[in-house]
């Protein structure tokens, strides 16, 4: 599993990763794909929608069950990604690069210091595992 260093993290796996344009985006991690299995269904928030951090917004459904998507910061909804709606698959393939979920313009991006960097992602994960 990859915890790439570009994104920060949550302890229920979402990453965040903040653009040069000021926008947040957002996806479920390696980690959560790997755990969920074969992804069938996507559901996002729609654009223009306000979000708050460490809410459920959005939903991915596998084989295996349903999660939802909780997002790491609070904002609004500036774009969603419309691929992985069509084709959920591509969360198996690349969730944290190409199958992101949607993009934020944040209300506060301060938020984003109180997610873990990737360091201390691993180590949640390692922790989660024992």
């Amino acid at each position: 599993m990859t915890v790439p260093t570009n994104a920060k993290y949550t302890n229920s796996h979402e990453w965040a990763r903040q653009e040069s344009d000021g926008t947040i985006t957002i996806g479920i991690t390696d980690h959560a794909q790997h755990a969920l299995g074969d992804m069938v269904f996507v559901e996002l928030p729609k654009i223009g929608a306000k979000i708050i951090a460490k809410k459920e917004c959005g939903v991915v459904e596998s084989v295996k069950s349903a999660s939802d998507v909780y997002s790491p910061l609070s904002g609004e909804v500036v774009a969603i990604n419309d691929a992985v709606v069509a084709a959920p698959a591509t969360l198996n393939q690349d969730p944290q690069g190409a199958a992101w979920l949607f993009r934020i313009k944040p209300s506060d991006v301060k938020e984003l210091d109180t997610l873990m960097d990737a360091t201390a992602y691993a180590k949640f994960l390692e922790s989660e595992a024992h």
